[in-house]
């Protein structure tokens, strides 16, 4: 019983010292959608509402804003350990997926990926590399180990869209999103441990309870930090002077291929699907949060190159739409076939 009681307590102890943690969380979330929901003032009614308070909203002030890595009772991981977790699992993603070595392919995926992270808040170093694989996917892995498959290059219409996927990813590791909930999954099955210890009829059904309770607050948590990892990676795109709304050109693409049930959509589309008010909420905080630009990059002869090449490469992907992107703020997307298995 004493040790039941001195379990008991460093249980509650921690989850009060949690609790400021998940608070500020919160508060972080109302912030971004306060901000993504302004009301325009009637003189301008696109106006933008410019932060300049060093917060996550002040785009002047990317690459020396905290964003979520601060190490504490929300992450308990260091930058440094972090490196080594990815490091660990990257040697088993290069093990299991074919590289592509192509020179070119290589240096113009890696050129165009460590120009986002130099406009981003992310404090480690990137090793970007690019995988044969159909899927319409990109991961990143905590410490800067990033993936690239060769489905996702060829199924964007330009430069922008590739780069505002690739943002999107470089903002999980900018936030440290996986250490987060690393985290938060090693405090939820600690808050198990003192129910297994009450023993008997009771004890069981709560911790059965909570064991089939788990997976849907990851999947809660998961939901919150694809939102953050939107509202950074357009911040990020936007820096690097690629138009934002690329992102969201390629969130309706997915959408399409996924009302058509057309492969190959990424698994991590399916598990975060693209719906109307992701995308609206996108909008929104692009409208409100930053300053229009007279132009933006859009594409690039590099980018077509990069596509056609790998459609030459000998079992590489073969590209159904063969004509070029038109040069517009928002290329159309009604009507144009994708790849396809």
């Amino acid at each position: 019983m004493k040790n039941l009681l001195s379990l008991t307590a460093a249980f509650v102890v921690a989850v009060c010292l949690t609790a400021p943690s998940f608070a500020a969380d919160k508060n972080a979330d109302q912030s971004s959608s306060t901000t993504a929901k302004a009301a325009p003032t009637p003189a301008e009614p696109s106006a933008t509402k410019v932060a300049h308070d060093g917060g996550i909203n002040d785009i002047d002030a990317i690459g020396n804003r905290n964003v979520g890595c601060t190490r504490g009772m929300g992450n308990w991981y260091s930058l440094e350990r972090q490196i080594a977790l990815g490091k660990q699992v990257s040697m088993q993603v290069e093990t299991q997926s074919k590289i592509i070595n192509d020179p070119v392919v290589s240096e113009y995926i890696n050129r165009l990926g460590q120009n986002i992270v130099r406009n981003s808040d992310s404090q480690v170093p990137f090793t970007i590399k690019v995988i044969e694989s159909d899927d319409v996917n990109a991961f990143a892995l905590p410490g800067g180990y990033f993936y690239v498959d060769t489905g996702l290059i060829l199924a964007a219409d330009n430069e922008a869209e590739l780069a505002g996927v690739m943002a999107h990813e470089i903002a999980h590791v900018a936030a440290c999103h996986a250490a987060r909930s690393r985290t938060r999954g090693q405090l939820m099955n600690m808050a198990s441990l003192p129910l297994m210890l009450v023993g008997g009829p009771v004890g069981y059904v709560a911790y059965e309870g909570l064991a089939v309770a788990t997976p849907l607050t990851f999947f809660k948590f998961s939901r919150k930090f694809e939102a953050e990892a939107d509202f950074l990676g357009v911040q990020y795109m936007y820096k690097a002077g690629y138009d934002p709304q690329a992102l969201t050109s390629f969130f309706e693409k997915v959408r399409a291929m996924e009302k058509r049930h057309e492969s190959p959509v990424a698994k991590a589309f399916r598990t975060h699907p693209q719906t109307p008010d992701r995308i609206l909420k996108t909008q929104e905080e692009i409208a409100t949060l930053l300053p229009p630009e007279a132009e933006y990059k859009l594409d690039s002869s590099e980018f077509e190159d990069v596509k056609d090449r790998l459609n030459r490469m000998e079992g590489g992907l073969q590209l159904h739409n063969a004509n070029r992107p038109t040069l517009t703020r928002r290329p159309s997307l009604d009507g144009q076939p994708h790849p396809s298995e």
